[in-house]
Formats: C-alpha cells, sequence, structure tokens
C-alpha cells in the first residue's frame, strides 16, 4: 500500500516538472537524509495562476478537489488540497499552498518568495521504490526552519535527523526569532528527544539507528542551545 501511494506521488511529480513550485514537507526531507514516507506531498506557489495551471494539470491526472472540512493541523493558510483515489480506500494528496506557508500553533509565516529564494534543484529519492527525481527541494537550513516552527512529533523526528548537516546555524536561530520565541520551541523539542521512548519512535519511521548515530544527532540538536544570533 505504502509503495502504491508513494509511486503515484512520484508519478505525478514527473508530469508537473514544467510548472514552477517547491517541495516543502516529507518528500523535502527525504532529499537530505534517510527517506521516510509520506501520505501527502506538500508543494508552495507564489501566485494563484500557477495554482490555476497545476490543479488543472492534477485534475487531468485524476486529482479531484477535496471537499470535506478536514482539520490541517500543520501547515495552512491560502491552501488547496486535492486527492487521487487509487481504489481499495487508497488515497494519496497534493497539498498547495499559496503565497506563503502559515503554522496555524505558533501563526509564523513564511512567504513563497522565502520559500524560492532557499531553494534548488536537487534529487528526491523514494523509500519503497527506486525512482529518482531532479525537481525544485526548499534548502536544509529553511527545510529545517519550517519544521522547527510546526514542531509537531512529526516534525521533531525529521529535524532529529537533519540536524547533523545543517549549515548555518546562526541564521536558523536569526529566521525563527523573527516568527516566534525559539527558546520556547527548543524546550519542546528538547523534552521529546530525550525521553526514553523517542528513539523507539523514531526508529518506527527511519528504521534501526545505531546508539552512535543517534547519540550524534542528539547532540547537534542539543548544541543549537548554545548557538548565539548573529548580530
Amino acid at each position: 500500500m505504502l509503495q502504491l501511494r508513494e509511486k503515484e506521488i512520484f508519478e505525478t511529480l514527473k508530469k508537473m516538472i514544467k510548472f514552477k513550485f517547491v517541495i516543502i514537507g516529507g518528500y523535502a526531507v527525504n532529499a537530505y537524509t534517510l527517506p521516510r514516507f509520506s501520505v501527502d506531498c506538500d508543494i508552495v506557489v507564489k501566485n494563484k495562476d500557477e495554482l490555476r495551471e497545476i490543479k488543472e494539470a492534477l485534475i487531468n491526472f485524476g486529482y479531484l478537489k477535496e471537499e470535506s472540512n478536514k482539520d490541517i493541523t500543520s501547515y495552512y493558510g491560502d491552501f488547496l488540497r486535492l486527492e487521487k483515489d487509487l481504489g481499495d480506500n487508497i488515497k494519496v494528496s497534493i497539498d498547495i499552498l499559496i503565497k506563503e506557508v502559515l503554522d496555524r500553533q505558533t501563526n509564523a509565516t513564511f512567504s513563497a518568495d522565502w520559500v524560492f529564494d532557499n531553494s534548488e534543484v536537487r534529487t528526491l529519492r523514494g523509500k519503497t521504490i527506486t525512482e529518482e527525481l531532479k525537481l525544485r527541494i526548499i534548502n536544509l537550513d529553511a527545510l529545517f526552519i519550517l519544521k522547527l516552527v510546526s514542531c509537531r512529533l512529526t516534525d521533531i523526528r525529521d529535524i532529529f535527523m537533519l540536524a547533523p548537516n545543517i549549515k548555518n546555524k546562526e541564521w536558523i536561530k536569526e529566521e525563527i526569532s523573527k516568527k516566534y520565541n525559539f527558546n520556547k520551541l527548543f524546550l519542546k523539542v528538547k523534552n521529546k528527544i530525550t525521553t526514553k521512548q523517542f528513539k523507539d519512535s523514531l526508529q518506527g519511521v527511519y528504521g534501526i539507528i545505531d546508539d552512535k548515530v543517534f547519540e550524534k544527532h542528539k547532540k547537534a540538536i542539543l548544541d543549537l542551545e548554545k548557538i548565539k544570533k548573529s548580530k
């Protein structure tokens, strides 16, 4: 079932390469660390002209606009979800964020221009399939920012895996501090990753992780507390 969903998302993205969008969320995480499975593919567009073109294409690919008022607990704002029914109650969805990324919990917003400016064409790899695609994906540091601001358990697992490879810790802390209280978010992450249950939760998504690797990643997260914002 997971393979079927992922294959459909990759086939859809392959057909969308001509459009201007940036991948964020779980599929972006796969470009930087061990791949994990994600049901939804999150993309950002700058304006409603791009939205209209992508929406028309997705409808042609068999996607339909979601009609339910499902609670979106992650990114939201000017937002459109299109779903495709693969049969046997198996669905995939493309979530399109228009003009900005807005986090419901913190009310922090990041403009689509910011997302595009902090993105580049990278290779996207699947978890259950061998497919590879070159697409515009949000940069590692910017993705880390979005994930830390959102700060759900799934986001904390993702930033834990991303942490050793982030490049500009000062910039990350500064960008988050412009939007929300960095120390409050960091404390939430710290409290979660230092519990006995966290490693089991992490391995349930990413697979077996060596103790030394786990400690390396935890140290990379905890070191953020020592970083001073650039003046």
